[in-house]
């Protein structure tokens, strides 16, 4: 561990030291007037957060909330003190920006890092790949923070420039890496085509992916082209939690498919039901909702992310004695992705996983195609890649896909077969589900 005090904390020492912590927040959130009118909503006031029950009556935030807040929404500081501004990836209406001191980047931010890379297996004095953007999104600059103050060197490429980069992960002997599952699926099929196998040509024993949920046997074909011991790791965190900070996998949770929250001491994860903001309990699903306790430009309580995960049935005492920050699965899924076709609910990552445990398919390239009437599914179309060496018939492989489909999820879904190259690729997070609304 590289913060063993924190980390080996039990559940209860570190449920006090989170209500030391949101008492403090709620001190520096009553000065500050959007603040106060947010938690007005519900009859409350940010001094609240102290009370035991605080955090579970105090109202939710979600972007619409930010966005009536233009242009520097809860920002908690003068814009004079930010260092720098990130936003949200969100496909739709301005970009939503969040601020960050440089406390936050160098202080907070790059020690939450820091301690997830450590958590995998980076170790000082390594050579890193960091395969994330950069630009207004948080993943590049991010990942450089910890790896600086892990002491690791870095080699900031960023996505893309594949041909050059699977040249140099042979010629300087790159340790670890961080970046997108899907640019790393990417990757190695180029460094193929010049001739270069990443089995016996690269050293990478580690990398943190994220950006993108992927099915376990996704990650598990990607482990297994690549150097013996060579391992993948999850990781998860968001804008509005302070960046990739909210979970990522030790040696044990991997082998579940699992992620602690790896900073809970800073960053506050509750898993509600997305109906009535009940926590739900080991074994079920529910969604990711964070609040940031230690941020300075930004802090959000009760963000509403609308992904979904599972909480682990045995959440606490892993193995490897981080005692008190639970074990959550991948995610599954967001809350506003989820579709209900035919009285069937069907989540993506339902889809992903047929078709990544399907041979002759291509993993990373998939798309669903949903038919609407006044804005309900009515129908869904799954399409789907041939891989260049499947010897059988695309109607054979289309109806492979199919048959598996029904069997998981009860629902017939006709399958559309392309040749390997047609559907789009995605560097950092993909738009799976596409959808048509019909006249």
């Amino acid at each position: 561990m590289l913060h063993p005090r924190i980390e080996s904390l039990d559940r209860d020492d570190m449920k006090a030291l989170q209500a030391r912590k949101l008492a403090a927040l709620g001190e520096r959130l009553a000065a500050s007037p959007e603040w106060c009118d947010h938690f007005a909503k519900v009859g409350m006031h940010p001094r609240d957060l102290a009370a035991a029950d605080g955090l579970a009556n105090a109202p939710t935030l979600e972007k619409s909330d930010l966005r009536a807040r233009y242009p520097f929404p809860m920002l908690t500081v003068d814009v004079s003190r930010v260092t720098r501004f990130f936003a949200t990836s969100g496909t739709t209406g301005l970009p939503v920006l969040f601020g960050f001191t440089h406390k936050d980047l160098h202080q907070l931010l790059a020690v939450q890092v820091a301690r997830q890379l450590y958590c995998i297996g980076v170790r000082p004095g390594e050579r890193a790949y960091q395969g994330y953007g950069y630009g207004l999104w948080i993943g590049g600059p991010a990942h450089d923070l910890g790896l600086q103050e892990l002491g690791v060197t870095c080699f900031p490429v960023g996505p893309g420039r594949a041909e050059l980069v699977v040249q140099w992960l042979r010629d300087q002997a790159w340790d670890a890496a961080t970046l997108s599952p899907l640019f790393l699926a990417h990757l190695i099929r180029v460094a193929r085509e010049r001739g270069i196998d990443p089995k016996k040509d690269w050293v990478l024993r580690n990398a943190i992916i994220g950006g993108q949920s992927v099915s376990r046997a996704f990650r598990e074909q990607l482990e297994a082209e690549m150097p013996a011991g060579f391992r993948a790791y999850n990781t998860y965190g968001t804008t509005e939690s302070g960046g990739p900070n909210v979970g990522t996998s030790c040696p044990y949770s991997h082998g579940r498919d699992e992620m602690h929250l790896i900073n809970e001491d800073t960053v506050i994860t509750e898993i509600l039901d997305p109906e009535t903001f009940k926590p739900v309990g080991p074994g079920e699903v529910g969604e990711i909702v964070v609040s940031t306790l230690d941020k300075e430009a930004s802090p959000v309580v009760r963000w509403r992310t609308r992904d979904l995960v599972r909480i682990s049935g045995k959440p606490y005492d892993c193995e490897c004695g981080r005692r008190g920050m639970p074990t959550i699965g991948r995610i599954i899924g967001r809350s506003d992705d989820m579709l209900k076709v035919r009285g069937v609910l069907v989540f993506p990552s339902q889809v992903e996983d047929v078709i990544a445990a399907t041979p002759g398919t291509v993993k990373e390239a998939w798309q669903i195609y949903v038919d609407t009437v006044d804005g309900s599914p009515t129908s869904m179309t799954v399409a789907i890649e041939c891989d260049a060496g499947y010897d059988g018939a695309p109607s054979n492989l289309a109806d492979a896909v199919a048959r598996s489909l029904a069997s998981r999820l009860g629902l017939k879904v006709p399958i559309e077969c392309h040749p390997q190259g047609t559907l789009p690729r995605y560097e950092a997070k993909a738009r799976r589900v596409l959808v048509k609304e019909q006249p």
